[in-house]
């Protein structure tokens, strides 16, 4: 989503040295995507034997917001939307486990899709290229016209989009008291515990009271958008804090998942395909094995380099190599951004690890 930012970044700091140039060559060699753009579901082996979706329906909510208020980015038209990565993930997962999904949004229709080439996968763009999929996707339902009964379970999905119209949303509200009221599984990730902020009860205090729970954390927002605050109107993990919500932080990043009960939240995209994996664990199914992606083994290797060191990561890299594969761009972009942050030591490590990576692949070749 900002790999192309921090890498450019990086490259004009570093412009006119040799470090400049030696950085360059730390990134994966350049291929063509135009196959990868083209995935289809008899492609990815996960998908290909989805069952008859007879164990019940889950919905997923997305946002109508296609733009950022004009007032807060000085006039200028900037996009915006929910996040497709966040929904295409979760919906395979379901499909592959049994599960229909159906999508609303506030307004119903064609809701806005963020779409960035430098996060998307197989799975993603399986998505886009399915009737199906892509069908319910232009055509949402109108949250107004949603009954809550028809469903096991609902998620939130993320996207800047949410911040503007999941907090306060009357429909959402109905939605969320409905699905509380009938012990029904509550999930969101990343920009959709937005929609959580709304939970309160007719008396007493906010649902959200002692509620174990994530988000996109404060520390991550203001990284990449210094402004947030004053884009948005508040910053989300400061408002669920608000609300009494017992916040977990984890790593800046880094796949993070809370399950409190009926309420399972992720932090960031990076935690998609665990939420996915649990709430469907949840639903008192044992999820089918699926294969686990580079991407997510490279988040497992910086996982491992965060709790217990650089020596148990660099360890671990041979393994990672031979059970999928890892991502040398991922790893790299990460290490600016513990840059960007001011985190050097952090920062060393990662890029530590990518030159180790990548003597390791070369010497695999």
């Amino acid at each position: 989503m900002w790999k192309k930012i921090l890498s450019a970044m990086a490259l004009l700091l570093l412009a006119g040295t040799g470090a400049g140039v030696w950085l360059f060559t730390l990134f994966d060699s350049e291929t063509d995507n135009t196959l990868l753009q083209r995935t289809t579901v008899a492609q990815v082996p996960y998908l290909q034997q989805q069952p008859a979706a007879t164990r019940g329906k889950v919905l997923a909510v997305v946002s109508s917001t296609a733009f950022y208020p004009a007032a807060v980015v000085e006039g200028k038209v900037k996009k915006t939307g929910y996040e497709l990565t966040e929904l295409a993930r979760f919906y395979w997962v379901l499909r592959a486990n049994g599960f229909a999904v159906d999508i609303a949004s506030p307004q119903g229709g064609d809701a806005p899709r963020v779409l960035d080439g430098d996060d998307m996968g197989e799975y993603d763009y399986a998505f886009l290229n399915d009737a199906e999929a892509m069908g319910k996707a232009r055509a949402t339902l109108r949250l107004t016209d949603v009954d809550p009964a028809q469903y096991q379970a609902v998620y939130f999905v993320g996207g800047k989009g949410a911040m503007y119209d999941f907090p306060d949303n009357p429909d959402i509200a109905r939605l969320l008291q409905a699905m509380l009221d009938a012990d029904k599984l509550v999930l969101a990730v990343c920009h959709g515990p937005a929609a959580l902020l709304q939970t309160q009860r007719t008396t007493g205090p906010s649902w959200l009271a002692g509620k174990k729970l994530t988000s996109f954390t404060n520390a991550e927002e203001l990284l990449l958008m210094p402004e947030a605050e004053q884009r948005f109107g508040f910053l989300l993990q400061s408002a669920l804090q608000q609300q009494g919500a017992a916040f977990s932080a984890g790593h800046r990043y880094l796949p993070n998942l809370v399950v409190d009960g009926r309420l399972i939240t992720g932090q960031n995209p990076w935690s998609v395909w665990a939420l996915a994996e649990a709430t469907v664990t949840a639903l008192g199914v044992a999820p089918v094995p699926r294969p686990v992606s580079a991407e997510e083994q490279t988040m497992q290797l910086l996982h491992t380099l965060a709790h217990q060191g650089e020596q148990a990561a660099t360890a671990q890299i041979p393994t990672l190599l031979q059970q999928g594969g890892l991502q040398r761009d991922l790893l790299l972009m990460m290490a600016l951004v513990s840059a960007l942050a001011g985190d050097w030591t952090e920062a060393w490590q990662r890029l530590q690890l990518t030159v180790t990576l990548k003597q390791q692949q070369e010497l695999n070749n």
